[in-house]
C-alpha cells in the first residue's frame, strides 16, 4: 500500500516480489510545504497544470494496484523544483510558467536552489534508485514506466492525441506500447508527441538511458483522467498495453538507435 510521507519525501508503493515493473510519477502533487507560503500563488493557480500533472497520481496508484507494480511518486509541486529536470537545466525552478509569474521563485539564489535539491529533488531520485535495486535483488530486470498528463489545449491549439509515448534510446519498449494503444482502435496516439523524449538529465535519462534499463514515458491527456471514471478507464487501457510486455522488454541494445530527429 502507499506509504504516507511528509510533503518533501516521495510516496512509494512496494509491489509484488514477482514484479519487475516500476511506475514513476514525477509530477504527482501540487503540494507546497507551509514554509514556502504557496510560493505566493493563489489556490486557483496551484490547481492548474503548471503545478502538477492532473490525474497522473491517481492513474499511477491504480495501475500499481492492478499490476502489482512498484511505484515512486513525488509529493511536492514541480513549481518548487522539477524532479524531471537535470540539475543544470534552466527550467529546474521556473520563475514563469504558462503565463503565471511565480513570486516565490523570483529571487531564488544558489543557496536556496541547493536547499531545494537536497530537500525535494534528491530524495525523489534516491527513492527511484531504491525501487530499482529492490527489483534487482528479487532477481528481475527493472522495467521503468513514467506516467504524465498533458493539457488538452496548448496556446490556443487543441491537441488531437488521447495519449502519447515519449522515448529516446529504448525504441523497443516505446514501440510496443505505441502499437498496443493503436491496437485499441479508437485512440489518436502520439509517437514522441506532444513532447519529445530524450531530455538529458530527466528522470528516464538518469534511471533508464544511462543504466540501460528498458523504459518509456506515457502521457495521457488531462481531460481524460480528471475524474475517477476516467482514471479507471485509462488504468484499464494502460494495463492492457503494459501487462503483455512487462516480462518481454529487454535491456537497450546498442543497435536500436535513438528516437526520430
Amino acid at each position: 500500500m502507499a506509504k504516507i510521507c511528509p510533503a518533501e519525501d516521495p510516496e512509494t508503493v512496494t509491489g509484488s516480489a514477482r514484479s519487475r515493473l516500476v511506475l514513476l510519477c514525477d509530477h504527482a502533487s501540487n503540494a507546497i510545504p507551509s514554509d514556502y507560503a504557496g510560493l505566493g500563488l493563489s489556490h486557483e493557480q496551484l490547481c492548474r497544470h503548471i503545478a502538477y500533472d492532473i490525474g497522473a497520481r491517481d492513474l499511477t496508484l491504480e495501475l500499481a494496484r492492478r499490476l502489482g507494480a512498484h511505484a515512486v511518486l513525488s509529493r511536492f509541486s514541480r513549481l518548487l523544483i522539477d524532479p524531471n529536470r537535470g540539475l543544470d537545466d534552466p527550467t529546474l525552478i521556473m520563475r514563469i510558467s504558462d503565463g503565471d509569474v511565480v513570486p516565490g521563485n523570483r529571487l531564488v539564489d544558489d543557496v536556496e536552489r541547493q536547499r531545494r535539491i537536497v530537500r525535494f529533488h534528491a530524495p525523489y531520485h534516491q527513492a527511484i534508485a531504491g525501487a530499482v535495486e529492490l527489483v534487482r535483488k528479487a532477481g528481475h530486470l527493472p522495467f521503468l514506466v513514467s506516467l504524465h498528463s498533458f493539457t488538452p489545449v496548448w496556446r490556443g491549439w487543441p491537441r488531437p492525441w488521447h495519449v502519447g509515448v515519449l522515448w529516446d534510446s529504448d525504441a523497443a519498449a516505446a514501440h510496443a506500447i505505441i502499437h498496443g494503444f493503436m491496437g485499441q482502435g479508437d485512440l489518436v496516439v502520439g509517437d514522441n508527441e506532444p513532447y519529445r523524449g530524450g531530455l538529458d538529465g530527466d528522470t528516464l535519462h538518469i534511471h533508464g538511458t544511462l543504466t540501460g534499463l528498458p523504459h518509456a514515458l506515457i502521457e495521457v491527456r488531462q481531460d481524460l483522467i480528471a475524474d475517477k471514471t476516467g482514471v479507471d478507464e485509462w488504468a484499464e487501457r494502460v494495463a492492457k498495453v503494459i501487462e503483455p510486455i512487462m516480462y518481454e522488454a529487454g535491456p537497450i541494445r546498442s543497435d536500436q538507435g535513438s528516437g526520430p530527429a
